[in-house]
């Protein structure tokens, strides 16, 4: 992997952080106990932590093979590791305080803390496809394989920010027409396609990595990559198929 720049070690620290809350909330869970699933438990700032912080330093790690301006790059990460750190500090502070972090709009307060996140999420959308735009637009650099591991990282990682959009949305519209309760349930045929479709960004640009540590042809490398991406888009489409018979 190339020298990290000031700024990449910045965020790179910012999202070990991130996980080091997410895994210091499971120790939580594990003294504390309480439910593991639903609109109030100790799961989310464990996985939103786990999640945000892996997210920020594999875009941190793949942005580096996009053909962008530096000072963009470090602008438009700046910004995302501060969203990320926003989202996970809004859903940790909402699970201390035992109530919903998203959709909830009981009181002014919570209605605070729940618009932030969305318009921070919606800010992510805009980060993350400013970048999957930029794969697209020039060749990506990096070893055999690499170009398309990251073009088709970012391409999934769209599906991930459509169905996290779609999760939003429907709460949103239920929460408004009275069906608080519908709403915190709304959102569970979205989150395995959600969750598959997230980390394709690190998983297919790290197999590429690794791969061009073999001595593996060119060719035979990039092979590995394209069925990997295969499987990778099956395992999305499967979620797909199950959001669709659940929704």
């Amino acid at each position: 992997m190339k020298n990290p720049r000031p700024a990449e070690r910045l965020c790179h620290a910012t999202g070990l952080l991130l996980v080091l809350s997410g895994l210091a909330h499971l120790v939580v869970f594990a003294v504390d106990g309480g439910p593991w699933d639903g609109p109030v438990s100790w799961r989310k700032p464990v996985t939103f932590g786990l999640s945000f912080g892996v997210t920020l330093i594999a875009i941190t790690w793949v942005t580096s093979y996009l053909r962008v301006g530096s000072r963009l790059r470090t602008v438009l990460l700046a910004v995302f590791a501060a969203d990320c750190v926003l989202e996970v500090g809004g859903i940790t502070l909402q699970a201390w305080r035992r109530v919903p972090s998203h959709l909830n709009m009981e009181t002014p307060f919570d209605t605070a803390v729940s618009m932030t996140l969305a318009v921070g999420g919606g800010v992510l959308v805009a980060l993350l496809t400013v970048f999957a735009v930029a794969s697209f637009r020039h060749h990506p650099a990096g070893p055999a394989g690499m170009p398309l591991a990251v073009r088709s990282g970012f391409a999934i990682l769209l599906v991930a920010l459509a169905s996290g959009a779609a999760m939003i949305a429907r709460g949103v519209v239920l929460t408004r027409t009275g069906h608080q309760q519908a709403a915190y349930h709304s959102t569970a045929p979205l989150k395995p396609l959600h969750g598959v479709s997230l980390h394709a960004v690190l998983v297919l640009p790290l197999l590429a990595w690794l791969l061009s540590r073999t001595t593996w042809s060119e060719r035979a490398r990039w092979r590995v990559v394209a069925a990997a991406v295969g499987c990778y888009a099956a395992a999305v489409a499967a979620a797909g198929v199950w959001a669709v018979l659940t929704y």
